[in-house]
C-alpha cells in the first residue's frame, strides 16, 4: 500500500458522520498481514481493560456517595447536638460530650472511607487513560530473526503503529477506536475533577467552633499519596507544576479553583447540593457512552 491510497475514514465522535483524512505511511504487504491480527488482540485487550476500570469507577463512585452521606450526617448531628432536647438524658453525666465523641468517631470512619473511594476513583480513571493512550502495535526493531515481532512502543522509522491507516475490524482504523475512547475517557475526567472538588469540601467540613479555635485556612494540597503524580498522568494538572485545573462542567463555565481554599463553615443545604451533584454524574453521558461501546462491540463482534 503506498501513500496515495484512498484515504481512511475516522468516525467524528460527535456527528457519527465519517469524513476522510490523509493516511499516515503504510506498513509493507508481508508484516501488514500479520501486524492486522495483532493490533485486533491489542485492540480487544485495551477496550477490555478500558470498560473494566469504567465500572470499577462506578462502583468506586457508588461507595463515595455513601460514604460522604455518613460523613455528612455524623457532621450535622455533631453540629446540632446543643441544639436538641434530649428529655430524660439530659441528668446524664457527661451525655452530650460522649454522644459528640462518637459522632466525630463516625465522622473520621466516613472521611477516611470517602478518601479510600476517591483513591479508587482517581486510579480507575488513570488506567482508562493508559488503556486509551495504548491501541497502537508497532514494529518492533529486527534482531536478526526471521520471526516479525511487534511491541507497544515506536521502535521503527515511520511507524506509527496504525498500520498506514488501514482498517483493523470492519471498516475501523485504529485511529477511529483513539477516537472513541478519548471521548469517553474525556467525560470521565471532567466527572473527576469535580468529584475532588466535593471530596476536598466533605473531608474539610469544620464546625464554627473549629474555624474560630484554628483561626487558619487549610489549603487542600493531595488527598491522598501519590494523587498528584495521578493527576499529572491523567491531565488535571497544568503543565509542569502543581497547578490544578479548575473543575467545570460539560459546556458550562469553570468553577473557582478557590473553593481549594477551605475555611468556611458549609450549611445544611450547600451540602444537600454536593450529594445530589455527586449523584448526578453531571458531566457523564449515559447514553453516549451505552452507544460507543455498543458501536465498539458490533464492530469487533465481541461482547466486551
Amino acid at each position: 500500500m503506498d501513500s496515495e491510497a484512498t484515504p481512511r475514514r475516522v468516525i467524528d465522535s460527535n456527528t457519527r458522520h465519517l469524513h476522510a483524512v490523509s493516511p499516515s505511511p503504510s506498513t509493507s504487504p508481508s508484516p501488514l498481514r500479520l501486524w492486522r491480527p495483532a493490533a485486533q488482540r491489542n485492540m480487544r485487550n485495551q477496550w477490555s481493560k478500558l470498560l473494566a476500570s469504567k465500572d470499577c469507577w462506578f462502583s468506586a463512585a457508588s461507595g463515595g456517595r455513601s460514604h460522604a452521606t455518613s460523613l455528612v450526617n455524623a457532621f450535622l448531628s455533631q453540629r446540632f447536638m446543643l441544639q436538641r432536647d434530649l428529655g430524660v438524658l439530659k441528668d446524664m453525666p457527661a451525655i452530650l460530650d460522649k454522644a459528640c465523641q462518637k459522632l466525630a468517631y463516625q465522622q473520621e470512619l466516613s472521611r477516611s472511607a470517602l478518601l479510600s473511594s476517591y483513591k479508587d476513583m482517581v486510579l480507575s480513571v488513570s488506567q482508562m487513560v493508559k488503556a486509551s493512550k495504548s491501541m497502537r502495535v508497532f514494529l518492533k526493531a529486527s534482531t536478526g530473526s526471521p520471526i516479525v515481532q511487534f511491541c507497544d512502543q515506536p521502535e521503527v522509522m515511520n511507524d506509527y503503529g496504525d498500520g498506514g491507516g488501514v482498517p483493523v475490524f470492519s471498516s475501523f482504523s485504529i485511529s477511529d477506536f483513539e477516537e472513541l475512547a478519548q471521548e469517553l475517557v474525556a467525560m470521565f475526567v471532567l466527572e473527576l475533577a469535580l468529584k475532588r472538588l466535593l471530596v476536598a469540601e466533605f473531608t474539610s467540613m469544620q464546625s464554627e467552633k473549629e474555624i474560630e479555635e484554628n483561626d487558619t485556612t487549610r489549603y487542600v494540597r493531595e488527598l491522598f499519596e501519590g494523587e498528584l503524580d495521578e493527576l499529572r498522568l491523567i491531565g488535571l494538572l497544568s503543565g509542569e507544576s502543581y497547578d490544578m485545573l479548575p473543575p467545570h462542567i460539560k459546556d458550562l463555565i469553570d468553577l473557582s479553583s478557590q473553593s481549594l481554599l477551605l475555611s468556611h463553615e458549609v450549611t445544611e443545604s450547600v451540602l444537600q447540593v454536593y450529594l445530589t451533584s455527586w449523584l448526578a454524574n453531571v458531566n457523564l453521558n449515559s447514553s453516549r457512552i451505552d452507544e460507543v461501546i455498543l458501536v465498539v462491540e458490533e464492530t469487533m463482534q465481541l461482547k466486551l
